[in-house]
This record gives structure tokens, sequence and C-alpha cells, in this order.
């Protein structure tokens, strides 16, 4: 019996390396003689530093950084590979956990310390980037100004603009010439599952704005200054990105990484799926278990235990995947034609929220048991 184990973090309870360790314990009560792999998972948004460190045995850099109101702070980033890739969440340096209903302003709000992040990595040696902006950027931050330390954008006196979605507005010329030299060699991989375009009304304005305390005012101000951002930036770099599919991701951050660096644009899982192998620990695997602290019908799109369903059935279809969650929400039946064949919840009974969050550990040992009992007596 081979069972891989390539769960997702519990959010506010455990990483995915303990998810995993707490599943390998409860299977191994079964079938103590197994071969057991486990493989921290994660789909590019919170959590993928933290997984694909403990998977590469990678370690964690702290920087001091810029947050968004432009104060400072420490983040962290991953180096995995030997130093050579890192890994950085755009929520460590520039989440929305920097501002609350009294400070949220996304004319002033700044992506700028996420910018200082990819420059440390970069003087560290890092020759590829995967930087997590968010499979649904519904909880991170405001429109973004632009993401080099040292990318001069300047208004039509030749003052460099101030941080902010609203001074771009202002944007005369972009001058790259004292952008980091060394950008020019490093290749990076954006972690994103939004396909929404910069402007117009699908665009980050309409989409993200609102939901970080834009006025309708303040969305069609903002809509305009992302619109005359792009113009400059196709006159000035010859880059056409305004409706390109994911430029308004991360409030338009997608469009600054594909204006100012080598950059492509993948789904988070499948970025984590190749630099974990994951697709070689599977292809014998017996049982794959993979989980996340709430599975619904939302799963489906470019979260976790999908993405490892998918990669288990395309190198080994008669494989068993079976997906465990905190909390199981609506239209999980959606998800069985996609490659996951049970899910299972690992909270017995109605629990407080604290006391289910407290308890994560234990109650999947628990469940995890309970599933090895049942595959044991039916083969």
């Amino acid at each position: 019996m081979k069972i891989v184990l390539a769960p997702d973090s519990y959010k506010n309870s455990l990483t995915a390396k303990e998810v995993a360790t707490a599943m390998h314990k409860g299977f191994a009560k079964v079938y103590p003689e197994a071969d057991f792999v486990d493989v921290p998972m994660a789909d590019g948004g919170e959590g993928t530093v933290q997984s694909l460190v403990d998977a590469k045995n990678g370690q964690i850099i702290t920087e001091e950084v810029t947050n968004p109101l432009g104060y400072k702070t420490e983040a962290h980033y991953g180096l995995i590979d030997d130093g050579k890739v890192a890994v950085i969440e755009m929520a460590e340096a520039s989440g929305i956990q920097y501002i609350n209903q009294f400070t949220q302003n996304p004319y002033i709000t700044t992506t700028f310390g996420t910018g200082e992040l990819i420059k440390s990595a970069i003087q560290k040696g890092a020759k590829t980037i995967i930087i997590g902006i968010g499979v649904f950027f519904v909880k991170k931050i405001q429109l973004c100004d632009i993401i080099q330390s040292k990318t001069d954008l300047l208004d039509e006196k030749g003052q460099e603009l101030q941080y902010g979605g609203a001074m771009l507005e202002k944007l005369d010329k972009i001058d790259t010439t004292d952008m980091l030299p060394e950008l020019a060699d490093v290749k990076v991989v954006i972690a994103s599952d939004v396909t929404n375009p910069l402007t117009g009304p699908n665009g980050a304005s309409h989409v993200f704005g609102p939901q970080k305390g834009a006025s309708e005012e303040m969305v069609e101000f903002l809509d305009k200054a992302l619109s005359h951002y792009a113009e400059v930036l196709k006159r000035d770099l010859g880059k056409d990105l305004e409706q390109v599919p994911g430029a308004g991701a991360a409030g338009g951050l997608g469009a600054g990484l594909l204006a100012f660096t080598h950059s492509e644009m993948r789904s988070g899982v499948d970025i984590v799926v190749d630099y974990t192998d994951l697709k070689d620990k599977v292809k014998d695997a017996d049982v794959v278990v993979t989980g996340e602290g709430q599975i619904d019908f939302q799963t489906k799109f470019g979260k976790t235990p999908i993405g490892v369903a998918k990669a288990t059935k395309a190198v080994n279809p008669q494989a068993t995947v079976i997906a465990i969650a905190g909390s199981v929400g609506e239209k999980i039946s959606e998800l069985y034609p996609l490659g996951i064949d049970a899910i299972f919840t690992c909270v017995p009974g109605v629990e407080e929220l604290s006391k289910a969050i407290q308890d994560t550990d234990k109650n999947l040992q628990q469940v995890s048991e309970n599933i090895a009992r049942l595959i044991k007596n039916t083969k």
C-alpha cells in the first residue's frame, strides 16, 4: 500500500505539513507498514511559501519592507532549490491585514513592499521567482502602483509619483534606466487563477475596488487612472496589457509584473504540483489524500484538492483520491467528475469554530484512521 498525503493548510489552524503529518498518523494506525509520502501543497495563495519551503527543505527569509500605507513592517518569503528559486506571497508585504475600515483607501495604498521582497530575492541570487497573488483576490489588497523598487514613474515635471493607484492619473513617462539590472536574467512565475483584465466592467477597479472600500466615484476614477497607465505602458514599453486576462489580478499587480518582468501567469496549484514533483510521487500510489479547511463547489476553481485530484488521475487513473475538510459546503457533487472520489469532514458533529480549530490535529487523525479502516475492510 502506497499512500500519498497532499493537503493544503487549514487556515488559522495547521500548516499543510502539519495537516499531512496528522493524516499520516491516522492512516498509520491501520497501515503501519504502508509506504507514506507527505507532500505539503498550496494553490498560490496563503500558505504557498510555507508549503514549498517545507516540501523542498528551503528556508524562510525576513525583510523590512513598506506596507500598503507606506509604513515599515517585517515580511517573509522563501528560498528553495539551493536559493535559486524564491517563493513570495504578495499578501505578506501588501495584504489587507495592514489596513482597517478607517485606513482603507484605494487611492493611496501601494504594493511597493512586494517589489522590495522581489528585489531582496534577486540580490540573494534567485533566478526564478514564484509570486502568489491569490486565487480569489477578495481577501488581499487594493490597486497597486508598481512592483519594482527602482522603476521611476514620472509626472509631466519629471517628478517621481507618490504611492497609490490614484497617482497613475498623473503618469507622464516611465523611466526604466535605474531598474535593477539583474531583473533581466530572472524569470517570474505569477501564481494566479484570476482572469480579470486591467480595466473595464470586469477590471481591477470595478471588481476589486468596492471590496476594498472604494466608492462608485473612486472606482470610476481609478479605472480611468489604470487605463491611462496602460496607455503609457504601451507607448513607453511597447506592451499592450489593458485587456490581457489576469492583468487585473491583485488589483492591477498582474499588469505590473507582466510589464516589468520576464513573466508568465499560471494556475497556482499547477505551479506547486510541478515544484513538488507530485505527479511522480502519485503515479504508483494506491490512495492519495488531499484537503483544505473548506471544501465546496468553489474548490473546482483552481484550489488545491481539485489540482491534486487532476494531477493524480492524469498519471494514475486507478488511484483513489480522498479529500478531507474542516467544513464541507454546498454542491460538492460537482467535484466528483473532476477526480475526487470521496469527501469527508474531520469535525465530529457540531462544534464551535474555536473548538474545531483547536482540535484539528486530533480530528484529522481520527477521520484518517476511520477512512483507512473503511479501505481495509472493503479490500
